[in-house]
């Protein structure tokens, strides 16, 4: 039997390369268009804040008004307190959470309250959680704290973390599971020791992306921590931060603290991309590949 060989005229070989070389330069292009405002924001900072960056902005308190000079090294401590707060009331919980979704709520129609519960917090402004705890502890200690700031972030970041944890607890073999419990090892312990251990790297991810998240958020902190001229390490009083000083420093009339906001704008953007990059880096550091070999058959 003769084999067809079909052949390829030149009019269809040029129009799908054409094709193929317009989608690329469509792709090229919108990926241009992308980076290309976060670039142009981010070398703005650099033109604007560098030159402000100096030793006084790290280890001074601001100024007051009228003069020149000062730092904003209340702001970064305060932000500092504020985010270990958010972490110790956020991180435990999201994790407990995704925990719960995964391996022992699935199915039920509690885990679909909360995963819905989570969902809809990812997308709640955050100025309303600001106001939401501004309600809840402002209001019944009758003053702004630190405690109360760090609250507002710790649950900001607890339903990022929690679908992150869920998410990843759900990619784990169930083989894995399978075999502890095989060797019975109790659910729990299986649980903590084994499925979450294999997932810790997706997990330390989501917590640092959602460290990230709200290390830069000022609305929730003007209805909490509301700022403060000084140094402070008291949870129960008001505490500076660093969105928070850059944000009444940008809507002062005062060119020297115009020049400061930029600076701390600068830092604040530093530290957020290294979050981001931190919490990218070397996914599977810091875990052991698991084989589960099986003998060969005979």
């Amino acid at each position: 039997m003769a084999t067809k060989v079909y052949k390829t005229s030149a009019y269809n070989r040029i129009s799908r390369q054409l094709a193929d070389y317009a989608a690329t330069g469509l792709s090229i292009l919108s990926t241009v268009l992308v980076v290309a405002p976060l670039v142009a924001i981010f070398l703005y900072l650099i033109y604007k804040g560098a030159s402000s960056l100096n030793l006084a902005f790290f280890t001074q308190v601001p100024k007051p008004v009228g003069e020149t000079g000062g730092g904003m090294a209340n702001a970064i401590f305060g932000s500092g307190v504020l985010l270990l707060i958010g972490s110790a009331v956020g991180v435990p919980i999201g994790i407990a959470g995704g925990i719960f979704l995964a391996e022992f709520g699935r199915g039920s129609r509690l885990a679909n309250a909360i995963r819905f519960t989570a969902d809809v917090l990812n997308g709640v402004p955050s100025i309303v959680m600001g106001i939401s705890v501004y309600s809840l502890i402002v209001l019944p200690q009758k003053h702004f704290s630190a405690f109360s700031g760090g609250v507002a972030l710790g649950i900001m970041m607890v339903p990022t973390i929690t679908r992150t944890t869920e998410e990843m607890l759900l990619m784990v073999p169930h083989s894995i599971r399978e075999a502890a419990l095989g060797l019975g090892v109790p659910n729990w312990r299986s649980v903590l020791a084994i499925t979450l251990r294999t997932a810790s790297p997706g997990v330390i991810t989501g917590c640092m992306l959602a460290f990230a998240r709200v290390a830069g958020e000022t609305a929730p902190l003007l209805f909490t921590a509301f700022g403060n001229q000084f140094w402070s390490a008291d949870l129960n009083q008001p505490i500076a931060a660093l969105p928070l000083q850059i944000f009444v420093y940008a809507i002062s009339p005062y060119d020297e603290w115009h020049r400061l906001a930029w600076a701390g704008a600068l830092v604040l953007i530093v530290r957020f991309e290294r979050g981001q990059l931190s919490g990218r880096r070397n996914p599977g550091h810091g875990t052991k590949c698991m084989v589960w070999h099986q003998p060969y058959a005979s």
